[in-house]
């Protein structure tokens, strides 16, 4: 009654039964549930609540006696909780939060709906020219048949532009199914790709599908292809060349219409030089090959990518962050972000849960290498009143010069070796040793 004084369209159910046939057909945009209740209590409604309407607040009613209960509750997803007797006002105060939450939210996933199909990538992995040019290769594959292979550093963003080139294919109606080859043992790779028939070996008491099943009419895509044996690399060859599946432990292949796109954090041409990777299944995979480019080589993409992840992080935490300021900008842009986007998103929320007004340097938890790295600023200062993308691109270029020169001396010289621990071409070494007016001979001697 105090909800509809106030404006709200309200819907009420007796028990939770009741309340989650309401929430199917109704979709509503708040829900206030009380934890004790006849028949399923409020704890189990919420989990069931929850897988079907996961996205909808949830408000928690509860006596002073349950606080723990209303605790665990969150943890489960809850919004937030209220303790009774309750203040009509107050009830209506959270109501609105949470309401404009949900709002928001539904804005969101709208918004990124819209960008899936008008260049997610460019959202969501930055606005630099190395991005715009993996943009442009996902545009060029994304229709074609061909086996793709994305290579690049750990959390460089390799399952996202996967899914980008999916989402922009014919396929995109069907399933993405993502194997991570390094996370299963040796022992169970080929039952998960391939699958098995009950009785294949000790313990299979069914018939289970594969990955490559699972995948019908879609893409599978591989992570960590390098970690796979050579002898499931043999097999997966097979799979490519006659497009068809045997389970483990079957008499008979079955075709397959599935397009496999492949990553790998390593480089395969150098697995396949060392004897790690099989140079027929390497050739069969890289029909088109995507290199996304680590953080440190965009560093343009830095502030834009920690602005959208503090909104992301303000959002779901809760918590009011009014920005970024300028000095922590700066460190953010010095620091060599060995973890890629991914280090990033997570010293940003980390960020997020200890300010409580503007992100500073001292809520910026970094690797403790970053203070180990020179202090560009101080080498070469930008300009007073100089601008945040002026002082971006000298940090970018120190930095990138001091990791060219420690890379020369830690190989006494030699540019071949440097390129490699630098994982970098040779000749993009040898542009950028030119432009840097840096000479081999002087590390030699070192």
């Amino acid at each position: 009654m105090a909800l509809g004084a106030e404006g709200f369209q309200v819907e009420t159910a007796a028990d939770g039964e009741e309340a989650l046939r309401l929430i199917v057909s109704e979709t509503p945009a708040v829900v206030i549930l009380d934890l004790r209740m006849r028949g399923i209590d409020g704890m189990e409604t919420l989990r069931r609540l929850k897988a079907v309407a996961p996205r909808v607040p949830v408000i928690i009613l509860t006596g002073h006696g349950e606080v723990s209960s209303a605790v665990q509750a969150m943890r489960l997803g809850a919004y937030d909780y209220l303790i009774k007797p309750v203040d009509n006002e107050q009830v209506a105060i959270v109501v609105r939060r949470a309401l404009e939450r949900h709002e928001l939210g539904a804005e969101i996933e709208e918004l990124k709906s819209q960008l899936v199909e008008r260049g997610p990538l460019r959202w969501l992995m930055g606005r630099s020219p190395q991005i715009l040019q993996v943009i442009q290769q996902v545009r060029q594959v994304a229709d074609s048949t061909l086996t793709i292979l994305i290579q690049g550093e750990t959390g460089t963003g390799k399952e996202l532009v996967a899914q980008s080139i999916h989402r922009l294919s014919p396929r995109r109606d069907k399933p993405f199914i993502a194997l991570d080859c390094g996370a299963i043992p040796e022992t169970l790779i080929e039952s998960e790709l391939f699958g098995y028939e009950r009785g294949a070996f000790t313990g299979a008491v069914r018939r289970k599908e594969g990955h490559f099943q699972l995948a019908e009419g879609g893409t599978l895509f591989l992570d960590e292809i390098a970690n796979l044996p050579l002898t499931t690399q043999s097999k997966l060859l097979r799979v490519l060349q006659e497009r068809e599946v045997r389970l483990l432990g079957g008499t008979r292949a079955v075709p397959m219409d599935v397009r496999i796109i492949a990553a790998s954090n390593v480089p395969l041409d150098h697995e396949v030089h060392e004897g790690r990777f099989r140079q027929d299944c390497y050739y069969r995979l890289n029909e088109f090959i995507v290199t996304v480019p680590p953080l440190r080589e965009r560093r343009d993409d830095i502030v834009y990518l920690a602005e959208l992840f503090l909104a992301e992080a303000c959002m779901e935490l809760r918590r009011p962050v009014r920005g970024i300021s300028d000095e922590a900008l700066q460190v953010l842009v010095r620091y060599p972000w060995p973890g890629n986007v991914r280090e990033l998103r997570n010293v940003i929320r980390r960020a997020v849960l200890q300010s409580s007004g503007r992100v500073r340097p001292e809520h910026l938890a970094l690797a403790a290498e970053a203070s180990e790295t020179p202090a560009v600023g101080d080498a070469a200062p930008s300009p007073v009143g100089g601008s945040l993308r002026e002082m971006a691109a000298t940090a970018a270029a120190e930095a990138e010069r001091h990791a060219i020169e420690r890379a020369l001396r830690a190989a006494r010289g030699n540019k071949t070796e440097a390129a490699r621990i630098l994982k970098t071409d040779f000749k993009t070494l040898h542009l950028k040793m030119k432009r840097y007016g840096i000479h081999a001979r002087e590390y030699r001697a070192s």
